[in-house]
This record gives structure tokens, C-alpha cells and sequence, in this order.
């Protein structure tokens, strides 16, 4: 069994690894760069869809042309998606097409797949296939199939799923991205018996997301989180104000529990940009949408300006969740803030960034820039109402002892994010070298 680390091993993003066994590969998700494309954005702000050619000049796409030198390109029979996050799924659009194979995930990550290919205007000739969490999909080889078992996670995002491959050689544990939450907004908790069964038969090798595997601590629930949404909109309750709430377009659990205790507080509740649309809608088509009744969506120029004029003239009435949390050219708060729509923020307007910045230099710059305007401009400002969907070092331990893996690479950050993972792996009796690996982008790893 040969694990070729593609994207994700170097970086935050562009998430993609390749399994090869004999006459046969799988890919394990196709994800962009979200930075390079935050600068592209900036640099051509009118620019609404991008070339595979331009996208991998900027380095936003996993370089998967390697596949091609190593000659293990026509070998691959499936593209497997763990969850709906661009850094998992946005190459697929623009690299798919050089695959003779299906693209598989669960049915909110193919749902939210095709909203892109439809925004963008891409066709590509794969079969798109969804499978439900908790079930399997055969996988069609040269010469014999293989299972592969979309086991269900919890994140920051619907139907999250650790994709183990069952092979000949062992099983393969995908597990990119994960948190143990026990007690999640929405769907099921981590199916811990499935975990249970596969390491009773053998994980080979297990890739994991090791983002946070620095941080000494639980990742906590999403119901904190909640929790922490309630706190700062009951602090605000009677304010005469407008309320703002940024947070992750593809946080459907978070938006609920924005969107409820919005009606609490009496308040008419508006959802607008372009991405936040997208996500509702792919949520709606799959039945995981239950508080839509409850909003109004405004995705066009000409919508979200007739929402904004509305809001400034019943601004103790109304709540809206949009997008901007990261500072994103061109996002509903930068241009709020920029004064270029139809809203003037005032003395003890509220914006809730329920959300963390994500820790790279474009982000941070574009999110200060953003917040001193609102500042300027009066907004009072309530930073980081929020919890990760990343694990943390004691989240990884519990997996460990619970997967048994035979190796583990970590994945899902640069080198200085991954080496606490291969600590931990050798606090736990993993020789480092020979069954834990530190692996970066566009290397092989032969077991």
C-alpha cells in the first residue's frame, strides 16, 4: 500500500490524499486553498469564476499532475468526499474531470458540490453519488471491489464522515476533519461502535486531522457554543440596536441557533450573501434545513439591498446573519463597513463574530482592517462567540486508543501544526519514523 500525500500536509487547505494498491488508487477529498483564492478576490474583485490553469498558477489547487508522473492517474476508481468545506471539496470542479471515476460523499457534501458546479457553470463528466452517513460504498477495482464505510464524525458542518477503506493490506481511517461532540446541534454523534468494529478488525494506517493537536485540551461541544450565542444575544436583548452575526456560511447547527434565539428576542431574522445561500439551500434540499420558515434569504445585489434599507429603518427589529467573518473581499460586513450598501451602522449597533479567524496572515490583516471601520463607524463588537469543530490533543488521544492504528500521519496544517501530533503519537508507544509519519506535501509513504 503506497499513501500519497498530495495537499493538507504542507498548508491549512487544499486537502488531498491519494491510497494506491496495486492496479488500483482512491482519492480521499479534492479541496482549495481558501487564502490564495482570498488574494485573487482582492486583486480582481469583479472576477466571478477562475480557470484550472489560473487556479494552479496561484497554487490553489492540490498538485495532483504528480499522479500523472508517477503514472498512477488512470488507476483511480473513486473520489471520496469527507464533508461539504471547500478545502475538502472546492478542487473538485476544476480537477475532477481528469479522473475516470465517481465523486462519493454524504448527501448534504454532494448537494452543496453541485450548488458550486451550478454557481460556477461547470460541468464535469463524473457521476456524482451520495451515500447516507453510517452505510457503505463498493468500489469498482480492476480486479476485486472494495468497501469503502462513510462513518459518522461530527464538525463544524453537516454529515461529516471518517471514511474507512477496506482493503486486502488493512483498512485505511480517513479522518480529516473530526471533534468529538457527544452532544451536537444537529445529527448524529460520532458512531463510536463503528470506530469499536474497525479497529477490532485493523486499521492499516490512520491520516488524521491534527490541526489542534498543540492545544492541551477537549474540543468542546457545539451545544457550548449555543450556549455562548444565547449569552451575548440575551446581553443585547433590549438594546434599540441592529444586530449583526457573522459566521461560517456552511455552519448550518450554528445558524439554527442564531436563527432561534432571534425569535426569541422577537427580532425579524435575515440571511444574506451569496454563500450563505448556497449552503441553505443545499441544506433544504436535503431535509436539513428546519428553521427556513423562520428567515428570509437575500443572495442578489438587488434583495440584500432591499433587506439593508429595511433593517436601517426597523434596526431594533431585526437580526442578520451574513457573511464577513474572516474580513473576505467583497463579503456582506467589508462592504457594510466600506459603506457601499444600503445601511448606516450607529452608536451601539451590534456585530457578533461567532467565529474564529482562520490563523494566516490574509485573514488576520483582512479581519483588523475590517473591525477598525466598524469600530470607527460606532458598532460595538463581540469577538469570537464560537467553538472549534477541529479536535484537540486530548480528543486525538481518545481516537488513538480507540482506532488502534497500526500508523499514523497526521494531516490538515503545516509542518510547525503537525509535529504535536507525532509528540503525542510517541507518548502513546508510536515509534516516530516507523509507524507515526510527518509527512508534507507530495510524498509517499510505502506500507
Amino acid at each position: 500500500m503506497k499513501i500519497h500525500t498530495i495537499g493538507g500536509f504542507t498548508e491549512v487547505g487544499k486537502n488531498m490524499t491519494v491510497v494506491e494498491l496495486k492496479d488500483d488508487a482512491v482519492i480521499l477529498d479534492a479541496g482549495v486553498y481558501l487564502p490564495a483564492l482570498v488574494e485573487l478576490q482582492e486583486e480582481e474583485e469583479q472576477q466571478k469564476t477562475y480557470s484550472e490553469k489560473k487556479l494552479r498558477r496561484i497554487g490553489a489547487l492540490p498538485d495532483d499532475d504528480l499522479l500523472d508522473k508517477l503514472g498512477i492517474r488512470n488507476k483511480v476508481r473513486a473520489i471520496l468526499l469527507g464533508h461539504a468545506h471547500l478545502d475538502h471539496i472546492g478542487a473538485v470542479p476544476y480537477i475532477g474531470y481528469r479522473y475516470n471515476a465517481p465523486v462519493v460523499g454524504t448527501p448534504f457534501t454532494i448537494a452543496v458540490l453541485k450548488k458550486i458546479l451550478q454557481d460556477e457553470k461547470i460541468k464535469i463528466p463524473n457521476k456524482l453519488i451520495t451515500v447516507n452517513p453510517n452505510s457503505s460504498f463498493t468500489i469498482k477495482g480492476k480486479k476485486r471491489d472494495y468497501q469503502a464505510e462513510f462513518i459518522n464524525a461530527t464538525h463544524s458542518t453537516l454529515q461529516t464522515s471518517m471514511i474507512a477503506l477496506h482493503t486486502p493490506e488493512g483498512i485505511v481511517l480517513y479522518a480529516n476533519d473530526f471533534k468529538l461532540d457527544n452532544t451536537p446541534v444537529m445529527g448524529l454523534p460520532p458512531n463510536y461502535q463503528a470506530l469499536k468494529r474497525i479497529a477490532n478488525k485493523g486499521v492499516k494506517v490512520m491520516i488524521v486531522d491534527s490541526l489542534y493537536s498543540g492545544a492541551n485540551k477537549k474540543t468542546p461541544s457545539e451545544k457550548v457554543a449555543r450556549a455562548l450565542v444565547e449569552e451575548v444575544l440575551m446581553t443585547i436583548k433590549n438594546e434599540r440596536s441592529a444586530i449583526f452575526i457573522s459566521t461560517f456560511s456552511s455552519h448550518i447547527a450554528r445558524i439554527k441557533s442564531i436563527v432561534e434565539y432571534g425569535k426569541k428576542l422577537n427580532r425579524n431574522v435575515y440571511v444574506i450573501g451569496r454563500s450563505m445561500n448556497k449552503y441553505l439551500s443545499a441544506a433544504e434540499e436535503v431535509g436539513l434545513c428546519p428553521f427556513k420558515k423562520d428567515i428570509q434569504i437575500g443572495s442578489y445585489k438587488r434583495q440584500v439591498e432591499a433587506i439593508l434599507k429595511r433593517v436601517n429603518k426597523e434596526r431594533r427589529s431585526s437580526l442578520v446573519i451574513c457573511t464577513g467573518h474572516q474580513g473576505e473581499p467583497g463579503s456582506i460586513l467589508d462592504r457594510l463597513a466600506r459603506g457601499k450598501l444600503p445601511f448606516d451602522f450607529r452608536a451601539h449597533d451590534n456585530v457578533i463574530f461567532s467565529s474564529k479567524t482562520i490563523p494566516v496572515p490574509v485573514n488576520v490583516a483582512n479581519k483588523e482592517n475590517m473591525d477598525k471601520k466598524l469600530r470607527k463607524l460606532g458598532a460595538r463588537i463581540f469577538d469570537e462567540v464560537h467553538v472549534s469543530g477541529h479536535g484537540g490533543r486530548e480528543d486525538l488521544r481518545d481516537l488513538i486508543s480507540l482506532v488502534r492504528p497500526q500508523h499514523i500521519i497526521p494531516a490538515h496544517g503545516s509542518t510547525h501544526q503537525l509535529t504535536p501530533m507525532i509528540e503525542l503519537a510517541r507518548e502513546m508507544g508510536y515509534k516516530s519514523g516507523k509507524e507515526c509519519h510527518l509527512m508534507q506535501d507530495g510524498q509517499v509513504l510505502e506500507l
